[in-house]
């Protein structure tokens, strides 16, 4: 399809959006599983967040939301501490920081976005949510739970399991031709699968005892501080993932969506998506980069196209055996694939000190990052029961604070203009 093309039938659009929620399937529902929430449920609320993106940015921008792995680390402390329902009401308050961040821009232009989040500050914390997940992927992998307190599966066989999920995940992403390349995850879910069927590790009976249509585990969110201070500064990150997202994409369809339909546009819609996610009890909403791959690729740039996708991601959230057969996948399975997955965030936020070039020899920049990824990753905690920052929140933090606060930032240079 060519870019003018907008006109398609509709039975070529409805194939086009299955094959787009083809794409981004995997990742869709991995976050859920590793979060223990309900992955109908992050269907369901993936559908309703594009919906409300197409909605707020007049649906010109071909962008398919879901599921973000840069909050399973607040998520999982969160709901270890306070429960699930709290964390959902940090996950529409972290919407809400992208709704603030869209009226800053609508006042003072894009670049304050730049000004307020430099790449200094935001690569580190990337890189910290990468390498703090690690143990999770690694305990997983080895048959255990996330946290290491419990084997689920024996350590020979979950090696068994996960090495070859991780394997083809690799070759896949590397080998893969056409839209193939755009499913690693799928293609490790599917032979971990298999081996795990081999070995008796699945158990299919939930399956078969779950109904065929069933609603979606909705839960009610609970408004709590302390899950919303897990879960607010790590916004920041995502936001920029955001940006470079929405650029990535005007770039495929020759269009400059900063401009237009505007940034504010883009990040408030990605704000009413995460929040409404939260409101349902679903994970937090970012634009899906394998998307914008399958955009690039297939050529299919009409936005109408992603509105199909949605709708067929809440009709399968509707499906109840299908969200048991994807909760029965066994962890060694999972944690095989995490192991690239987490380790590919922390490359994104040590691509992002890379390609801006920042020089770690200047004592400033070193103290943000060093700083940063201690905090982030050694699991450094302040303050007491009743009110405390750690782990993400608190590298988001301290990063943003830093940047502010030491002198040789944009502000100390304006500073300094003025009063020569």
């Amino acid at each position: 399809m060519s870019q003018t093309e907008f006109n398609d039938p509709l039975w070529r659009q409805g194939i086009s959006g299955a094959q787009m929620l083809f794409v981004a399937f995997g990742a869709l529902v991995l976050m859920p599983l590793i979060t223990g929430m309900d992955p109908n449920v992050a269907l369901f609320t993936a559908g309703i967040g594009t919906l409300l993106f197409q909605l707020v940015t007049k649906r010109q921008v071909p962008v398919f939301l879901a599921s973000s792995f840069a909050f399973i680390a607040p998520i999982l402390a969160a709901k270890g501490e306070f429960g699930l329902p709290a964390v959902m009401g940090g996950v529409i308050a972290a919407g809400l920081v992208y709704i603030l961040l869209s009226a800053l821009v609508k006042l003072r232009g894009p670049s304050f976005i730049d000004r307020l989040l430099p790449p200094v500050v935001i690569a580190p914390v990337i890189i910290s949510i990468g390498l703090a997940l690690s143990p999770v992927a690694v305990n997983m992998a080895m048959g255990k739970a996330g946290d290491g307190s419990v084997e689920l599966v024996p350590y020979s066989t979950a090696m068994m399991i996960s090495m070859p999920a991780l394997i083809t995940t690799l070759l896949v992403a590397v080998l893969g031709r056409g839209i193939f390349r755009l499913v690693p995850i799928l293609a490790g879910i599917a032979v971990g699968c298999a081996i795990a069927a081999v070995l008796g590790v699945i158990d299919t009976s939930a399956v078969e005892q779950a109904a065929w249509l069933a609603v979606p585990n909705f839960i009610t969110p609970e408004l709590h501080w302390g899950a919303i201070l897990y879960m607010v500064p790590v916004a920041l990150a995502p936001a920029i993932e955001h940006i470079g997202g929405v650029v990535a994409i005007g770039n495929v369809t020759g269009k400059n969506f900063v401009k237009k339909p505007g940034l504010h546009r883009t990040l408030l819609g990605d704000g009413l998506a995460t929040s409404a996610a939260g409101l349902f009890g679903g994970p937090p909403n970012t634009t899906y980069a394998e998307v914008t791959g399958a955009v690039m690729l297939t050529k299919s740039f009409n936005p109408k196209i992603m509105t199909w996708a949605a709708a067929f991601a809440i009709a399968l959230a509707f499906i109840g055996k299908f969200g048991v057969a994807l909760q029965s996948i066994p962890v060694p399975v999972m944690g095989g694939i995490l192991c690239l997955l987490f380790g590919s965030i922390a490359v994104v936020g040590l691509n992002t000190l890379i390609r801006h070039q920042v020089d770690l020899s200047e004592a400033r920049n070193l103290i943000i990052v060093s700083v940063t990824l201690v905090f982030g990753i050694g699991g450094m905690v302040i303050g007491g029961k009743e009110f405390a920052l750690s782990g993400i929140s608190l590298c988001a933090i301290s990063a943003l604070l830093l940047n502010l606060v030491l002198p040789g930032g944009a502000g100390w240079k304006k500073r300094d203009a003025e009063e020569a």
